[in-house]
């Protein structure tokens, strides 16, 4: 084996790689497409009949392609830095670092659509009297 030929496997390494990234976050970009379409059609004829679960859908569409982005590039990043490709690695981290900052909002809702807050506690219903007699009662 030649020395140019060893010192190309790291780079078709991160050709392949960069490859794999772009077309699985392409693929996540068309599924969730394909969810907002879905329901803009539901809106459009059932009147809202399924739009929690397509919401749900969409939700977790959102945060799988927020960890494809963000670790693809945050992956490609080590691989080029494990192979002392340093600036290519700056760049991948870079873009790791603003897909992040990108999608930190919509992974916060997608977050919240997913796990809703609790309900809240119901105040008491019961009439208690207080000091001084005077219970303060609604209705009497």
């Amino acid at each position: 084996m030649t020395p140019s030929t060893s010192a190309a496997r790291p780079r078709y390494a991160l050709v392949l790689l960069t490859a794999l990234w772009v077309v699985a976050c392409l693929a996540l970009l068309w599924w969730l497409f394909t969810i907002g379409m879905e329901g803009w059609a539901d809106h459009h004829s059932n009147g809202d009949a399924r739009a929690a679960e397509i919401g749900r859908r969409s939700a977790r569409a959102l945060l799988l392609l927020a960890v494809v982005a963000a670790g693809g590039a945050a992956g490609i990043a080590l691989v080029a830095f494990g192979c002392r490709y340093r600036r290519t690695a700056l760049v991948y981290a870079f873009l790791a670092v603003v897909i992040t900052a990108a999608l930190t909002p919509a992974v916060a809702d997608a977050a919240r659509t997913l796990r809703p807050p609790a309900a809240p506690v119901p105040a008491p219903t019961t009439c208690q009297e207080h000091s001084g007699g005077d219970s303060r009662c609604p209705g009497g």
